[in-house]
Formats: structure tokens, C-alpha cells, sequence
């Protein structure tokens, strides 16, 4: 049986950069996909990708589980040729989903089980595309905390079992934050670490704590440079 020693910073960059990017409708989660460098291609589930109406970047709209399915399987035979690839969002492709089982059930908590195993397996199955960057958008969930009072932010999925274990499918999770400046004009970053309120991290320690411009090309050559770290 041969062995094949590789360093950690050849495998970051062989196996591509994998993020998850979740914030509030009207953030600028879909207008990020714009950012993308190289060869990209779009899978969406959303109604409508007004916001990329000056971009010529290629999209395979979904509108059913088979749909999902038929985009990865192309992706791994003649869509070889996108280095990276977004799906925007995993919070609609998951509802999609739902729909699907809901359908073969009439049992919610069997079609809700259902679609924590099939949307697990088909995030992992996108992250994982070999030699791909993957930009995942995700709608952001606002709850009260019952004991501080505090509103927790966190990415947003049909199913609670679910939405607790996406975060930890990636290793780069980022929370896109829009706030005001002195004269009122909306200013975007994206934050890289938890704190209080928000759920952010970044595994491979290359990217600033203060929060980066959202543009994945920067992101992936900051992390892609360095050798992911420990969890």
C-alpha cells in the first residue's frame, strides 16, 4: 500500500476554500457571488437574482430536489470547468427539500428527520467537490436569549437539529453585517468571530478579527495561503 505524504498548505489549496456566509435579506449574500474569481457558477434556489442582472455568471436554477441532485452530478462531470461555486441559498435548497419529503409523508417529524439526513448529505457533498472553491449563502435566525435577553444571530434552516449542526460542516462560517457610518452610509463586513451575539469562525486563523471586506477572492487567498489550524 503506497503513502502519499502531502503538507497541510498543499491540501488547503488542493481541496479548495469551503464557506458558509449567512445575514439578514437585503445584506448582499447573493451580490457576494460577484466576487467570485476564476470560473464560477451560480446553483439558486431563490425567486430571482436581481441583484446580479450585470453579471454574465452562469446559473442552474433548482426548483426540486432533482433538480439539486442533477446540478451536483453535472458539476462532477461536465461542469468540471467551474472553480468555484455557489449555492444560494442552502436555506432555500433546504425548503425545497422539505417540500420533497413532506410530500412521501404525512408524518412531519419523519419528513423533518428525512431532511436533516438528505440536506447534511448534500452540503457535504458540495463542500467536498475536489479542487472547487464553495461559497454557501444562508439566511441569518434572530432569537431571544431567555437568560441575558440578548438576540442570538445564527444561520438560518427549516428544522432545529439541522440549523444547530451546519455551522459545524464548515470551516469558515462568516456572518455578512451591514452597519451605518458617521454620515449614515451602509458599510458591509464580514465577521470572522463569534462573540455575544453573533456565530462566526474561522479555522484557519488567516483571516483579520476585526472583520474582512466581503470579497470571496481576497478571502480565499488569505486563507488558501496559510495551513488550516486546529478546531
Amino acid at each position: 500500500m503506497a503513502v502519499k505524504l502531502v503538507s497541510a498548505r498543499e491540501a488547503a489549496k488542493s481541496n479548495g476554500l469551503k464557506l458558509l456566509v449567512y445575514g439578514s435579506a437585503g445584506a448582499g449574500k447573493t451580490t457576494l457571488c460577484k466576487t467570485m474569481p476564476g470560473s464560477p457558477v451560480i446553483i439558486s434556489a431563490e425567486g430571482g437574482l436581481l441583484s446580479l442582472r450585470d453579471s454574465d455568471i452562469p446559473v442552474i436554477e433548482v426548483g426540486s430536489y432533482q433538480d439539486v441532485l442533477d446540478a451536483y452530478e453535472y458539476l462532477t462531470t461536465e461542469g468540471q470547468q467551474f472553480d468555484w461555486v455557489a449555492l444560494d441559498s442552502i436555506s432555500e435548497i433546504a425548503e425545497v427539500v422539505l417540500s420533497h419529503e413532506k410530500k412521501q409523508t404525512k408524518d412531519p417529524r419523519q419528513a423533518y428527520g428525512a431532511l436533516q439526513e438528505q440536506m447534511t448529505d448534500l452540503l457535504r457533498a458540495f463542500r467536498d467537490l475536489p479542487g472547487r472553491n464553495v461559497y454557501m449563502s444562508c439566511k441569518m435566525e434572530r432569537q431571544k436569549d431567555e437568560q441575558s435577553g440578548a438576540m442570538l444571530y445564527s444561520p438560518m434552516l427549516p428544522g432545529a437539529k439541522l440549523a444547530q449542526q451546519i455551522p459545524y460542516l464548515f470551516d469558515e462560517v462568516l456572518c455578512l453585517r451591514v452597519e451605518r457610518d458617521a454620515d449614515g452610509n451602509p458599510v458591509r463586513y464580514l465577521q470572522t468571530q463569534s462573540d455575544f451575539q453573533y456565530t462566526a469562525k474561522d479555522r484557519s486563523g488567516a483571516l483579520d478579527v476585526a472583520g474582512e471586506f466581503p470579497d470571496l477572492g481576497e478571502i480565499a487567498n488569505k486563507v488558501l495561503s496559510q495551513p488550516i489550524q486546529g478546531a
